[in-house]
């Protein structure tokens, strides 16, 4: 992984789920069960019925939310307080990652498709709070959820972030292509490698990517 790729990267945005914390900390298992007993609340339907709406949300819209608004006109704050209304307890500090993550040159900032109260818990329980020039949740998307560009612009504007000094840190692959299209560096965080244009570099250790870099 050439360094000097990352020369002119000033601006470090990183998601937040299965990027900055490791899939084996299944927080999302938790997360899944929440959002199928809310679908099941909210319209009324059974179990496997729920479960077929939440993974066919997420694969139409990008998330399951963004589904419920627009097919249902679902309020999302009540949602979102409820989805994310997990245990911590499966996560563990790392001190690596906070050391490589601190030692980056210029801004850094978290962007989720959750929101930013849950991925302020998220941090302090890694150990990485107070690394961050801020935190961004969906909500400060106009609850447009990645992947849409519109709510990386909407993000972006609020952070300051050019995209043209930034590089991008992500599990979702999907995720990578309007940033890659924004003239980001692209890292696609995950234990499995995916082949595609918008993906520059791959990483199934991002405290070993950034002490590279540093």
């Amino acid at each position: 992984m050439p360094k000097h790729a990352f020369s002119h990267v000033t601006q470090w945005v990183f998601d937040l789920d299965n990027t900055l914390y490791p899939p084996s900390a299944r927080l999302f298992d938790q997360i899944e069960v929440k959002m199928t007993a809310y679908v099941m609340e909210a319209l009324g339907v059974d179990k496997a019925k729920a479960d077929h709406l939440r993974s066919h949300y997420w694969r139409e819209h990008g998330t399951t939310l963004a589904g419920l608004m627009r097919e249902h006109d679902l309020d999302p704050a009540p949602y979102l307080v409820a989805v994310h209304d997990i245990s911590m307890k499966h996560l563990e500090k790392d001190a690596a990652l906070a050391a490589n993550i601190n030692n980056l040159p210029g801004k850094k900032i978290v962007f989720t498709n959750g929101t930013a109260p849950y991925a302020e818990r998220v941090l302090a329980a890694r150990g990485l709070s107070g690394l961050f020039d801020g935190v961004y949740g969906v909500e400060h998307a106009d609850y447009h959820p990645k992947p849409e560009r519109r709510a990386f612009d909407r993000v972006f504007a609020r952070a300051g972030v050019n995209p043209e000094q930034a590089a991008m840190f992500e599990d979702d692959a999907r995720n990578l292509a309007a940033p890659y299209q924004m003239g980001m560096r692209t890292v696609h965080v995950a234990p499995e490698p995916v082949e595609a244009a918008h993906i520059h570099h791959h990483s199934d250790d991002l405290a070993g990517f950034l002490a590279d870099l540093t």
